[in-house]
């Protein structure tokens, strides 16, 4: 009992120093893309949560229109989601805290999936 007890404290510890270390790399971006980067990674969070079967790898958040920034809120309304071998058109509204650190509100919309043929015009690498 001592030893899983003991084996958990690492755990945790490791655990503990890699957020640590992920928060320092955030810190070190540009504000823009620190609250870009954890809007999208909140949204490859909710979407893979919500619907099943979907595991997303990777966002692009302008890949069919600008971002808008605007202090801690970012808005992709065409932005783009893969999982898997699709791209899916996606929209979000994310609005963070503490620097961009943490996501405050957030809400998207997941759309229809991308034809192939629109991929290298949006950014869109295949898998």
């Amino acid at each position: 009992m001592c030893l899983a007890f003991g084996g958990l404290i690492l755990i945790a510890v490791a655990t503990t120093a890699e957020a640590r270390s992920r928060d320092a790399e955030m810190k070190m971006l540009d504000p823009s893309e620190r609250i870009e980067q954890r809007c999208n990674t909140k949204a490859m969070g909710e979407v893979g949560r919500d619907h099943k079967g979907m595991k997303p790898d990777e966002l692009v958040a302008y890949a069919y229109s600008d971002t808008h920034l605007k202090g801690p809120r970012i808005k992709a309304p065409g932005a783009a989601i893969r999982s898997g071998r699709t791209w899916y058109h996606l929209s979000y509204d994310c609005l963070t805290e503490h620097d961009g650190m943490d996501v405050k509100t957030f809400s998207y919309k997941l759309g229809s999936a991308i034809p192939d043929s629109e991929w290298s015009h949006h950014y869109l690498v295949a898998p």
